[in-house]
């Protein structure tokens, strides 16, 4: 039976070895399992790592990668989800796809023969998730117990995959949010239901208070652009700085999933200061989609 990798949940009983292939292939402990093998990757939105890694991902383990926008495919002129999976699973080994629509990404995978791996849609970004908590793994030598507080978009991608890949992992999770962008009740719920620990409040004096990790994302969010100044102001008081990250633990990390907007979600002094490993984090989306295709083919 074939694996995909839609949403964090897909993942739920495999995450901790992912993470740990993950951190083995980094040093090197890998072997061209891929060759001979085709990735399409179909992008519906601009992507700098998600494209990069996916690509230096797949020549390393000796296969190769398509690139595919949605203006080079039939897909932009209205051939059917339908029938792009049926036709692509008759040419290549796998498709990965950056959607705008989760309903599109859930039937992409219902239709394909072959493994679907979601590169971002609307709802979840699970491969950046996945490459988080590898992130976290390194800098802090385990995930259980840990405390993570995410400023920002709440019903977004990123909040939702980590909702969920926290709650696997065990790390308790608070999401910081003004409550018109609080995170989609599905998502609160399977996290609960995992065993997560899970707070939601709006922006306070302390809620960074013991945090082991702070994590931000842009507060607008690709097909969000028409809403952008209301976006604005209503996360004002929202931005990462100094001050957020002096009331969390002494150790804490800063992380960001990149592409940043310096003085909006973030201050930079405070992504390219001393807490940041931010880049780090940028690196790992490649070790933890190659582990991700070890997965899904070994």
């Amino acid at each position: 039976m074939k694996k995909d990798l839609i949403s964090m949940l897909d993942v739920k009983d495999d995450l901790e070895k992912i993470i740990d292939d993950a951190i083995e292939m980094k040093k090197g402990n890998y072997r061209q399992f891929m060759k001979g093998k085709v990735m399409a990757m179909i992008f519906e939105k601009s992507s700098t790592r998600t494209r990069v890694s996916f690509e230096v991902a797949m020549q390393k383990l000796g296969g190769h990668a398509i690139f595919l926008s949605k203006n080079d495919i039939q897909l932009g002129r209205g051939e059917t989800i339908e029938d792009t999976a049926k036709v692509l699973s008759r040419y290549v080994d796998v498709i990965m796809y950056r959607a705008f629509s989760h309903e599109n990404m859930k039937e992409l995978a219902k239709h394909a023969s072959i493994p679907v791996i979601n590169g971002l849609d609307n709802e979840e970004h699970p491969c950046q998730v996945i490459a988080d908590l590898m992130t976290i793994k390194e800098k802090k030598g385990k995930l259980k117990g840990l405390k993570l507080v995410y400023f920002g978009d709440g019903d977004n991608n990123m909040a939702h995959s980590l909702l969920l890949g926290c709650a696997i992992a065990g790390i308790k999770i608070k999401i910081v949010s003004p409550r018109k962008y609080w995170p989609k009740e599905y998502y609160v719920n399977k996290a609960r239901e995992l065993g997560g620990e899970v707070e939601i409040e709006e922006i306070n004096e302390n809620a960074s208070k013991d945090a082991d990790i702070i994590v931000t994302d842009t507060w607008v969010s690709m097909g969000d652009e028409a809403e952008k100044e209301e976006r604005i102001k209503a996360f004002q008081g929202y931005t990462v700085d100094e001050s957020i990250m002096a009331k969390a633990r002494p150790d804490a990390i800063f992380m960001h999933c990149l592409p940043a907007y310096y003085g909006y979600e973030v201050a930079k002094e405070v992504a390219h200061g001393p807490q940041s490993v931010i880049f780090d984090e940028a690196e790992n989306r490649l070790w933890a989609q190659m582990a991700i295709l070890k997965w899904i083919f070994e």
